[in-house]
């Protein structure tokens, strides 16, 4: 029987991170000055190995879970990705297997990771403009690399892409209609997220959130939009642009909660599992794991975590919530 938690949402999407490392240092994941040359990454006999991943994965789904997302870090640093996906891809009830990625290595991946039965792929996009792009990602790795993947993408046969991009005041949001455009252009689906208070390193400020409603008024008045019916369990509000070209979405966990349609868990890479997004422990699955238990006896516990939950951060979220311990975005992947 599917678990259904405290507030009657049923579990059905899973999050993995495969790796806690990444070639980025975007200030509002990971900052440089905390996760430095000399910070204490995972070392490899931490990160769960791809036959515990898929030994979860053929729990989950049996409790319910039709939809995984491999995340990072960055995922297309963990070596060997593509027999990880090809394992994954075979799980019985497994509908949905795609990645979120930062675009950089795809041009040297995407073929094989759809050959291997990936079925999507997100990249993150905050900017388009070179000079900015290397501030925000605080790296030597150029903005074309990134373009670059989304047609190495495209040519080994994914569906449109999505593009997620975090918008800051004051940082890239004078980019809203250039990045739309693009997106309309290129004929992929944008998304646009507001600045969330995930972890306790990013420096978040309520000031630097830019309200989704203030993108659909700015999208609004440049092409009219159209509402589309939100699936559920999504978390963007999606429109269709009136000229037919293409599709946007807004992601409003701060100004406008989605917490009661929240049906996904997230997987840390050494093994933890949480409940939520902005949560402060997350459960030692790894421990399980390894400890010879049955997939029965996992199957129970995760079955019984999940009905004790009762997740709904951004419902509460005040001033001073941003204060509180939480796990932090690289660790569990966004």
């Amino acid at each position: 029987m599917e678990p259904i938690d405290t507030l009657g949402r049923p579990l059905k999407a899973l999050r993995i991170s495969v790796t806690d490392r990444c070639n980025f240092r975007c200030t509002y994941c990971m900052p440089r000055d905390v996760y430095g040359p000399d910070y204490p990454f995972l070392p490899r006999e931490a990160i769960l190995s791809f036959e515990e991943i898929t030994r979860l994965v053929r729990i989950f789904t049996g409790l319910g879970v039709t939809k995984v997302r491999l995340t990072g870090g960055e995922p297309l640093l963990r070596r060997e990705l593509p027999t990880l996906v090809r394992m994954l891809a075979a799980v019985p009830g497994l509908e949905d297997l795609a990645l979120t990625t930062n675009g950089v290595l795809l041009p040297d991946q995407a073929r094989d990771l759809r050959a291997a039965g990936l079925k999507r792929v997100t990249v993150s996009l905050d900017t388009l403009r070179p000079d900015r792009f290397q501030a925000m990602s605080d790296t030597d790795l150029p903005l074309s690399r990134v373009l670059a993947g989304l047609e190495a993408a495209r040519a080994a046969g994914f569906p449109p892409l999505k593009l997620n991009c975090v918008l800051q005041r004051g940082v890239n949001d004078d980019e809203i209609l250039d990045l739309a455009a693009f997106a309309r252009e290129q004929g992929h689906t944008l998304r646009f997220i507001e600045f969330m208070d995930v972890g306790t390193t990013n420096g978040w400020r309520l000031e630097s959130v830019v309200p989704a409603a203030e993108v659909h008024r700015i999208l609004q008045a440049r092409w009219p939009l159209e509402p589309l019916v939100t699936t559920q369990g999504a978390v963007a509000h999606e429109w269709r642009y009136g000229d037919g070209q293409g599709e946007v979405g807004l992601i409003s966990s701060v100004t406008a909660p989605f917490c009661r349609s929240c049906d996904r868990v997230r997987l840390s890479a050494d093994g933890h599992l949480y409940t939520c997004l902005f949560a402060g422990e997350g459960l030692d699955l790894k421990g399980f794991l390894r400890g010879g238990h049955s997939d029965a006896d996992i199957s129970s516990l995760l079955a019984s975590h999940w009905k004790r939950r009762s997740d709904r951060y951004s419902e509460l979220r005040r001033a001073d919530t941003a204060a509180l311990p939480r796990v932090e975005m690289s660790h569990i992947g966004g």
